[in-house]
């Protein structure tokens, strides 16, 4: 079936071709009609993560000639053995699956309370923090806590990408477990394939086991459990045994409870029971403080060109100390390096050589108009052809208009620059933005669910050291 054969292929580029090639690939085509398509599924597994990842999509994406959508029907396999509920699960003679393995996600220890910058748009978050975990920032040294744990509950961190949000959660998990508590930080896509994992394997015990046997819980991105309905039911189900027994919850997300596309009402409300805290982007501002720290604190001063190109090359705080970290490790072992008094300093032709792959990394990682195109085409199930083209039928003028905005809103780009991207003349372009930016004050549901689409597509980007 062509429509069928073209919806996998659309969905490589936001799943990858190995999930592709893994879950959709592998579903047998029983029979098909103009108007349904009938799916064989080899095991409840790929049962749950069709109705996760891919039903959401269908109604808008999956159709036929006529642009009526095709109605899936998914089956399960009747001739399939049941799974065994044994620690060890035979699959064929002589070989056995492991049990699974709830791995915590890997803390940064150079992520600390002494190594976070305070800026003005976070002091108060950090101040609230180091009460919570006892941190004398004067002192940097633990002391009772002058907050009780749950006093808030849950906490919840909200902002864009580059806010420091992930530094601060894994500073504040050290901290507690210097202070003798069991705290347990996890990304929120670690949560989710535990939670596949657990309901594949069935090993729900043990995972709640990991999940709920904690003093403090902490979940990066609750975001990303959008459209994700077994997690966000196991997730509601901890967060209840969590919260009841009075242990401490904190969460990040990239945007505020209000916010949250595609995820229930009664995790938002719980969401919303304890304090919500707002996280800004560091400006340039900010991340002059944060290089200026970090080179200090590495004994590593930085000549005023070199450090005006990692400004430039690096803009997020996460890839800006990276290539900071790499410079010094790389000056030491190369013999660029000019000594001045005990330490070390580089020339800007030096720096760009030794940091040349870093820097070719981060343009990749830098958000263009063809990005935004790709991503906006993907979201809507359209080629970027017809982004582009004439036509003014709403499927295209749509999608067309947002990408406009993105282009206007994240890359600054001049009216006529857009223009030539599209093919459009200035007024047009102008007009397009300011019935978007009429739409985003209005709170259009539509348009905000698309944009959290398209973010989750452009995640690289939006999610750098978040």
């Amino acid at each position: 079936m062509q429509a069928w054969e073209d919806f996998i292929q659309k969905q490589e580029g936001p799943l990858g071709t190995d999930a592709v090639s893994k879950w959709l690939r592998t579903l047998k085509i029983v029979h098909f009609d103009s108007g349904n398509l009938y799916l064989e599924a080899q095991d409840s597994f790929q049962v749950l993560w069709f109705e996760e990842h891919i039903r959401p999509q269908l109604k808008s994406k999956f159709v036929n000639n006529n642009f009526r959508p095709i109605k899936v029907h998914l089956t399960l396999a009747e001739s399939l053995p049941k799974r065994s509920n044994s620690k060890f699960l035979k699959k064929e003679k002589g070989a056995v699956i492991p049990p699974v393995h709830f791995f915590k996600d890997k803390i940064d220890p150079a992520m600390t309370l002494e190594n976070f910058i305070t800026t003005d748009s976070n002091k108060i978050v950090f101040e609230l923090f180091c009460q919570l975990t006892g941190y004398n920032a004067t002192t940097q040294i633990l002391e009772d806590p002058k907050i009780a744990l749950a006093s808030f509950n849950p906490i919840y961190l909200w902002g864009g990408g580059g806010s420091g949000k992930t530094h601060l959660l894994m500073a504040i998990t050290q901290a507690f477990k210097k202070q003798g508590l069991n705290a347990h930080y996890a990304r929120a896509e670690t949560f989710t394939e535990h939670v596949v994992a657990a309901i594949r394997e069935s090993q729900m015990q043990d995972f709640r086991k990991t999940y709920r046997n904690v003093d403090i819980l902490l979940i990066d991105d609750v975001d990303v459990f959008a459209r994700k309905n077994a997690t966000q039911e196991e997730f509601f189900h901890t967060f209840n045994t969590l919260h009841s027994s009075n242990r401490q919850i904190i969460l990040s997300s990239k945007c505020n409870p209000a916010q949250l596309e595609e995820i229930e009402p009664r995790l938002i409300s719980r969401f919303e029971w304890g304090i919500s805290l707002h996280f800004e982007k560091l400006n340039l501002e900010d991340l002059k403080k944060v290089l200026e720290y970090r080179s200090k604190s590495l004994g590593f001063p930085l000549l005023h060109e070199v450090n005006e190109y990692l400004l430039e090359t690096f803009p997020t705080s996460h890839s800006l100390l990276q290539a900071l970290e790499a410079l010094v490790l790389r000056s030491h072992l190369g013999s660029n390096a000019q000594h001045k008094g005990n330490s070390l300093s580089i020339d800007l032709q030096s720096a760009k050589k030794m940091l040349n792959d870093l820097s070719l990394e981060e343009k990749k990682k830098a958000l263009t108009p063809e990005k935004i195109i790709t991503a906006i085409s993907a979201a809507f199930g359209i080629r970027n052809e017809d982004l582009l083209g004439n036509s003014q039928a709403q499927v295209y003028s749509f999608p067309r208009q947002i990408a406009m905005y993105l282009c206007r809103l994240e890359l600054k780009l001049p009216f006529q620059g857009i223009g030539r991207i599209f093919s459009r003349d200035h007024s047009t372009v102008m007009t397009s933005i300011r019935q978007i930016e009429k739409k985003m004050k209005e709170s259009d549901r539509e348009l905000l669910s698309y944009f959290s689409e398209i973010q989750i597509k452009l995640r690289g980007r939006y999610n750098a050291d978040s």
